[in-house]
């Protein structure tokens, strides 16, 4: 065990550091007055919601085979989580530099704080609109759990990891922010949102193929719904992504790191 020492006591201290930024993040963010951090979840659920309705009323009740409640908190859900994820990594050091004073505290810490944050923030909102709904009958529970867990963990590896490479940039590079804004609309269209796979001729299936988080989506509503449609995805591939754009980001991550100076 004395061995293993040096590490748990770093892990210990690590915790701690996490530990204190998320409060940090959460007040700074959120307040202290009218209901605080449950603004966390409450945000992304209103959106949601919101969005779910409208798709609701205005396609009356299905989209092919799939209950539009169903296709809309999934699409919507998996888009908010990657989104936000990346969008709060772009100020993420800008927003703490102050906290860069302490010894313990470096870039990654603040990134891994924001992450975690809008991961609960957006599962949480999935998990109770998905109870409200399933409880008026506008949604029917999902085939396969385990599935849908999954593919939450993939999209969030996901979204960490570009989180990581576009803030590093928009850290270093005050224009890359303002060209990822018009980009990640782009991407939105692309992401599957307001399409399946299955919809798309061969030639289309294969072009949007090629963007993870089509296939984080395509599992997600396979745990959903997988017997009313056929499901297009890899998660070999969607995990070679997410390692590549990981290992880029933690080095870009560390190479800004070394060149910002706390104010």
């Amino acid at each position: 065990m004395k061995a293993f020492s040096p590490l748990l006591s770093s892990l210990a201290v690590q915790r701690r550091v996490i530990g204190a930024l998320l409060m940090r993040e959460i007040i700074t963010r959120y307040g202290r007055h009218n209901i605080g951090f449950l603004w966390l979840f409450v945000e992304p659920a209103l959106f949601t919601a919101l969005i779910t309705l409208i798709w609701h009323y205005m396609k009356v009740s299905r989209v092919s085979s799939i209950p539009i409640t169903a296709f809309a908190i999934t699409g919507y859900s998996s888009l908010l989580l990657w989104r936000n994820i990346v969008r709060r990594g772009q100020s993420a050091v800008s927003a703490n530099n102050a906290v860069l004073y302490h010894r313990n505290v470096n870039t990654l810490d603040i990134f891994i704080s924001r992450t975690i944050i809008e991961i609960a923030g957006v599962a949480s909102s999935f998990v109770f609109l998905s109870i409200i709904f399933n409880y008026i009958g506008w949604m029917k529970p999902p085939e396969d759990l385990l599935k849908v867990v999954f593919a939450f963990i993939m999209l969030s590896w996901f979204g960490a990891s570009l989180g990581l490479i576009i803030g590093s940039l928009s850290e270093r590079f005050e224009v890359f922010g303002r060209l990822w804004r018009a980009m990640s609309y782009l991407l939105m269209i692309l992401s599957g949102l307001a399409y399946l796979v299955e919809w798309l001729p061969p030639a289309g299936q294969k072009f949007v193929l090629l963007f993870p988080m089509v296939h984080g989506l395509e599992l997600l509503r396979d745990g959903y719904f997988g017997s009313g449609f056929t499901a297009h995805y890899d998660l070999f591939y969607m995990s070679i992504c997410c390692l590549c754009l990981m290992l880029l980001g933690l080095l870009l991550v560390n190479y800004s790191g070394r060149r910002i100076e706390p104010e």
